[in-house]
């Protein structure tokens, strides 16, 4: 029997038994990740350096924790290896969600800051696709989704360290793309703007108001917009799709007043 558009479209986020490995599960968008993940059937590996905030999302959504430190090549190998001996041929892909934002002028910046938002968002990229990739690709295949940022594509003040690692992460996100495409392994990014995750909200109302009146959506994303997207990016919906970076950012990509929003 010929599938129907819709029965199509329904099977392609069919994740029931697929196994995923989600990495800075633990809250924000990567706790919102695996809530989706696991209400389309995945089964799943949930990575935290914070073992109680792993543990708590495993329990949540019926998978198993491992507490590691992912900008380690010795770490990011023992996930993977977890993953392959829970899951098996049934491991289907990866999101890894961690990144923080050291903000302030760049002639600020110390050697250590600057070192430091290079580990925190863009060696741990590198080391899942390395590793995490060539898994995938020696069962057949998979999906490898990231979280970039729109500061990796604007100029943004504030985030000279951060906006630049970021758009090291793009690059890297497309580049790889082109040697595992062939192997079957995708790998696609998000580019959100500011999301109302647990560490943003600190900077409060009047931030946040500042942020939404400058939106063409008028509201900045919450955590599970950006679940949303990663899981399209790891499902069948995805399946033509590689060396994408994806703007979800509530139109702030087409807006050309941005700097400023951290201050001077």
């Amino acid at each position: 029997m010929t599938l129907s558009p819709t029965d199509d479209i329904l099977k392609s986020l069919d994740m029931k038994d697929r196994g995923y490995v989600v990495i800075g599960a633990g809250q924000g968008i990567g706790a919102a990740t695996c809530r989706a993940l696991a209400g389309l059937g995945a089964r799943l590996l949930c990575v935290d350096n914070d073992s109680d905030r792993g543990e708590a999302i495993a329990r949540e959504t019926g998978g198993s924790a491992i507490a590691a430190d992912v900008t380690k090549r010795a770490d990011v190998t023992r996930v993977f290896d977890e993953a392959h001996k829970q899951f098996g041929e049934d491991l289907c892909g990866a999101a890894d969600i961690v990144g923080m934002a050291k903000t302030g002028r760049l002639a600020s910046l110390t050697d250590e800051e600057w070192d430091g938002q290079f580990d925190i968002v863009l060696r741990h990229v590198f080391l899942t696709i390395q590793i995490g990739g060539e898994r995938l690709a020696s069962r057949g295949g998979g999906s490898l989704a990231f979280v970039g940022s729109i500061a990796g594509n604007l100029s943004i003040a504030g985030q000279s360290a951060y906006g630049t690692a970021k758009a090291a992460l793009h690059h890297l996100v497309e580049t790889s793309a082109h040697e595992l495409g062939p192997k079957n392994v995708r790998v696609n990014a998000v580019a959100p703007s500011f999301v109302r995750t647990p560490r943003l909200m600190r900077f409060g109302n009047e931030f946040w108001d500042e942020i939404s009146a400058s939106l063409p959506l008028r509201r900045p994303a919450e955590p599970s917009d950006i679940a949303k997207a990663l899981v399209f990016m790891l499902s069948d919906m995805s399946t033509c799709m590689t060396g994408a970076i994806m703007p979800v950012d509530g139109g702030m990509a087409q807006v050309v007043a941005v700097k400023g929003f951290l201050g001077n």
